[in-house]
């Protein structure tokens, strides 16, 4: 007889609406909402119970996190050390590789993450036992007003705000970029992931203000090969920084943790 997993889903924005909604209308075989965890107040238009994270963790054997680095950072070993899994949505919490050591050698439960906005990475990671690939590059491109940061000067911003064409706003390493983009760069540490080096993966973020679509540029090669993969995606329109495709990257991770067979791994 097979298992259900009880889930308990951090965040109920872009992502996490999308998620629960499958979850609490059965489109995940094998996975149940059981539910939810946000700092803010849902009321009835919730379709499970609001419970804080020390109740999910009593409640749940599965933990998804849809709400931000930060939540990594802040529960992810204790999930973990409470015997629950966690799956992971925002990657770029593992550019910090003390914390990323941390998670991993955390437990009993066990820390699994999504490709979120970009494929190809399972190829990558093919590649990688090989060996080191010789360059990763990644080029993301997005709205300006989905970059625009707390850190950024005011030259920087007039640039973002009267740019007529593409405008780079950061060029850095997979480690460094997704630290000063949290909600929009997800996909270099995802990379990265797959790379294993995050100083190898080099990384532009550029502003277009034609940009009908997000799109990821990685372009890879080594000894054995070459290979490039271009994603283009539309935007949430309740949430631009975020691609509508992720929330249903996680749903297909969910349902492998599930155990639906039939699919590609």
């Amino acid at each position: 007889m097979s298992t259900i997993r009880k889930v308990g889903l951090v965040g109920w924005g872009a992502i996490g609406r999308v998620v629960g909604t499958a979850l609490a209308e059965g489109q995940v075989p094998g996975a149940e909402l059981t539910c939810i965890i946000d700092n803010r107040p849902l009321g009835d238009a919730a379709p499970a119970p609001q419970l804080t994270f020390e109740e999910a963790l009593e409640r749940c054997d599965l933990i998804v996190e849809a709400a931000g680095q930060g939540v990594v950072r802040e529960w992810g070993e204790r999930v973990l050390a409470s015997g629950t899994d966690l799956l992971v949505a925002s990657t770029g919490a593992l550019t910090d590789e003390d914390l990323a050591k941390r998670l991993l050698a955390a437990g009993p439960g066990r820390v699994y993450f999504t490709g979120g906005a970009v494929g190809g990475l399972d190829l990558l990671q093919a590649v990688r036992s090989f060996g080191p690939l010789d360059e990763v590059r990644l080029t993301t491109t997005k709205l300006p007003s989905t970059l625009e940061q707390p850190w950024m000067d005011e030259e920087l911003l007039t640039r973002l705000r009267t740019a007529t064409g593409p405008v780079e706003v950061m060029s850095g390493t997979a480690r460094d970029v997704p630290v000063k983009f949290p909600k929009s760069t997800n996909v270099a540490a995802s990379v990265a992931l797959a790379v294993g080096d995050l100083d190898a993966v080099r990384v532009r973020v550029v502003a277009d203000p034609g940009a009908a679509h997000t799109r990821h540029v990685i372009e890879a090669s080594g000894a054995h090969g070459a290979y490039r993969f271009d994603v283009a995606h539309l935007p949430d329109p309740g949430n631009p920084a975020t691609s509508q495709v992720v929330p249903y990257a996680v749903l297909r991770s969910l349902a492998a943790l599930a155990g639906r067979t039939g699919q590609i791994l």
